[in-house]
């Protein structure tokens, strides 16, 4: 079911406030947000491709790298620190009607307790429209670091050093993309700034790392025969990784960035390296996510290097960390907003201290040799150590999850027992179970419904 042929329309209104865009569900995120930043408007954080449908965007919860920096002046209306899905003011479904026996269009708006299970839906629904809020658009500066090695840069809390921590409470934006076997990570840091600083480049387009987006004839043969069988080759394809960035980035002037949201936000196109990932939000307090860094990346160096002592190499693509706020319904302009039920960001209203999520993907070629033991292994261990008093793990919709040797959804006890646990814990609304409810009450033929939902 294609969606872009037709679905595709974008109206903004600026007759109320903050303004709102009317948009369907096969517009892409950049033709979004294209259209916003002509009428002056723009969005927090998004995604980082742009070819991307809002209908599977919004299904998924599909999200950015943004939270306040310390000191950052209150939010700014229609804009959220968490998922596009809670910019979501109203949506129309197509839903099973009993009275006339069909199925037709209906429009939930943010108040209906049906729309919870609607504004994240992972697919087991059809909306075709969106109404979502916005926001002032803003300048952004987009500054690259490639000389913090990873274990300063990871390191423990409180560390007197250029901590990830340190970079979030002074820009709030920040993602890291470790490529495996290097030391240092890509690191990169947007901050709002009105004016060009000196020494950086204004862009006015998206897209703006050619190098990481047109592969080198070396770097793809170098897959190549790591997938046929040549996988001692992974250790050298990820510092050549890492050699291509460094250099992309002083060639092409592209260390400090500065221009309007879109063009610096969006930067990954279709031709990138191709790559499957697993992916995980861990729901924390602000003041804990150095921590939780921390034991993440020493554990997976620590998995790493064991299966490079066995001369296995499970890992040839990055792993990128990114943190955002949480979908609070507070930041809706929409009185009474319900949460989306099945966001991975959804707030835990025990637990009014945890306020962000921290955000780990774990890239790979397909086909890898064992790559899927190894994320087994790397997802079993999270779930033991993030779920306890001090943050909860879910798991990240559009990635790989459930890992067991064979591959990806294939874990009864992670599919069965931890995903709805995840999203039940410290809800008062049915969680989980409650939003199943509700989707198949929409959709009792199961039209939209697959074998693993």
């Amino acid at each position: 079911l294609d969606t872009t042929a037709h679905l595709n329309g974008i109206d903004v209104d600026l007759s109320v406030s903050p303004p709102r865009v009317h948009a369907g569900a096969g517009a892409t995120l950049e033709a979004l947000l294209t259209r916003l930043e002509a009428d002056g408007l723009g969005m927090t954080a998004t995604p980082a491709p742009g070819d991307v449908t809002l209908g599977g965007l919004l299904a998924i919860d599909g999200h950015g790298t943004a939270v306040p920096a310390v000191g950052e002046a209150t939010r700014q209306p229609g804009l959220t620190f968490g998922s596009l899905s809670n910019q979501i003011l109203a949506l129309t479904a197509v839903v099973f009607d009993p009275a006339q026996d069909r199925y037709v269009l209906r429009r939930f708006e943010r108040h209906e307790p049906d729309i919870g299970a609607l504004l994240a839906h992972v697919g087991r629904a059809f909306v075709v429209s969106f109404t979502l809020q916005a926001g002032a658009n803003q300048r952004l500066l987009c500054k690259s670091h490639m000389d913090i090695p990873w274990t300063e840069l990871f390191g423990p809390p409180n560390a007197r050093s250029r901590t990830f921590a340190s970079f979030l409470d002074r820009a709030g934006r920040a993602e890291a993309i470790w490529f495996p076997f290097t030391s240092c990570p890509w690191l990169k840091v947007w901050s709002v700034c009105p004016q060009r600083p000196a020494g950086a480049r204004e862009v006015h387009q998206p897209f703006n790392y050619p190098f990481s987006d047109n592969l080198p004839t070396a770097l793809s043969d170098m897959g190549r025969a790591i997938l046929n069988g040549l996988s001692f080759l992974s250790p050298a394809f990820g510092r050549l990784q890492h050699q291509i960035v460094t250099t992309g980035l002083f060639v092409t002037g592209s260390y400090d960035l500065w221009g309007w949201s879109k063009n610096l936000l969006l930067y990954v196109k279709p031709t990138t390296l191709r790559v499957t990932a697993n992916g995980y939000a861990v729901v924390t307090r602000r003041d804990n996510v150095q921590a939780v860094i921390h034991e993440f990346a020493t554990h997976f160096q620590s998995r790493l290097e064991a299966h490079r002592r066995r001369f296995m190499h499970p890992m040839n693509g990055p792993v990128e960390i990114r943190v955002t706020g949480l979908d609070d319904p507070r930041d809706v302009a929409w009185p009474d907003a319900v949460s989306p039920s099945l966001s991975a960001v959804r707030p835990r209203p025990d637990r009014p201290d945890w306020d962000v999520a921290v955000w780990f993907d774990l890239l790979t070629m397909p086909g890898t040799p064992h790559a899927n033991a190894f994320y087994r292994e790397i997802e079993q261990w999270m779930l033991q150590r993030f779920n306890d008093d001090q943050a909860c793990m879910r798991v990240e919709w559009s990635k790989g999850w459930g890992y067991s040797a064979e591959g990806a959804w294939d874990d009864e006890e992670v599919l069965r027992r931890h995903v709805p646990a995840s999203l039940s814990d410290g809800q008062t609304d049915g969680g989980f179970d409650q939003a199943v409810r509700t989707l198949d009450r929409l959709d009792p033929h199961r039209v939209f419904a697959s074998p693993l939902l």
